[in-house]
């Protein structure tokens, strides 16, 4: 594997992760996409933009997921996607419950324990598509959904999850949202609270016989947003019980797939002590790496072209290798 070599400009972690945010990826290499929604339950779909080769069916196929108020058009997913595409992969963009403009899709809301989401779509493509390599790959938050995912499958994943890997993945919640809290992430943590507020506002006026405004504007941080609507909206008895149920740290020791995390021992979003707690350092179907720099989910290298986004183009390097006994 390439090491990381960041951009020498980019060092300090904050500018890393901004500069990864706005830089502009190279979307004229991926081609208009199809969508294409997946019932995941009752009353539930996800739209998901999906770029096939001319054979799927003989090809591998790298499916992504997003972070916290990300969406399918969030820019780390459309580079992967490029680069995965031009190396001759289906690619599919999935967008969570709620995420890219789908509100209306689903009366429920998204959170990071809705495994079985990635799950049906997995199913799905495996049966009725007859894909015979599929890895998953997510970013932050979609990381730790991709892991718990691939945990709860234990030693019976299906045949055709070939891989799945995670770029800074929140494998424990409980940490990673004490992160985002401390004041010098006050800007991180403003963005989120604010997207997640306003997502409630949309789902009232969608759902009002289910959300209300009442309360929103008193709430002020993660973990208030977590204990007054994640919570008693999903199942959860409070923002605890769901850090606790919802991390994949809980299932992880179980996961019997190739696996591949990258993170950045400076990602102030994602603490470093996460990993060793949850044991992936140890475990033997998990490759980790795990470079001085590289923010969060930015990785931006000092090189020019494919390898300027150096976690994208690894997460593309894994899913060929772990596919390439499986496809003609």
């Amino acid at each position: 594997m390439i090491e990381f070599e960041p951009h020498p400009l980019l060092r300090n972690p904050h500018a890393m992760t901004l500069a990864a945010t706005f830089w502009p990826r190279r979307r004229r290499r991926l081609p208009p996409p199809q969508p294409r929604l997946f019932e995941v339950e009752p009353g539930t779909r996800l739209l998901a933009h999906c770029h096939w080769q001319p054979r799927p069916a003989e090809r591998p196929t790298l499916m992504l997921v997003h972070g916290l108020e990300g969406s399918s058009d969030s820019p780390y997913m459309i580079g992967t996607a490029a680069l995965a595409f031009s190396a001759g992969c289906n690619v599919v963009r999935l967008n969570q419950r709620n995420c890219g403009g789908t509100d209306p899709l689903t009366p429920t809301l998204y959170h990071s324990g809705r495994s079985a989401d990635l799950a049906a779509v997995l199913v799905e493509l495996l049966e009725r598509d007859r894909l015979p390599a599929l890895c998953f790959a997510g970013f932050s938050m979609g990381g730790n959904l991709v892991f718990k995912m691939a945990g709860e499958f234990g030693a019976q994943p299906p045949p055709g999850l070939c891989g799945v890997a995670g770029v800074c993945p929140t494998l424990e919640l409980a940490p990673c949202v004490a992160a985002i809290e401390r004041p010098e992430n006050a800007l991180y943590h403003w963005h989120f609270v604010r997207q997640l507020k306003r997502r409630i506002e949309r789902k009232a006026r969608l759902f009002p016989h289910l959300y209300s405004v009442d309360g929103l504007r008193s709430i002020h941080s993660i973990r208030e947003f977590d204990n007054c609507i994640t919570a008693p909206h999903s199942g959860f008895r409070s923002a605890s019980d769901y850090y606790d149920r919802a991390s994949a740290a809980r299932v992880i020791a179980q996961l019997r797939v190739p696996a591949l995390i990258l993170t950045a021992r400076d990602d102030m979003l994602v603490p470093f002590s996460i990993f060793a707690a949850a044991g992936v350092m140890e475990h033997p179907s998990i490759t980790f790496v795990a470079p001085e720099h590289g923010g969060h989910c930015a990785f931006v290298s000092r090189y020019r072209g494919r390898e300027r986004f150096w976690a994208e183009a690894r997460l593309v390097e894994f899913c060929l290798q772990q596919s390439a006994e499986r496809v003609l």
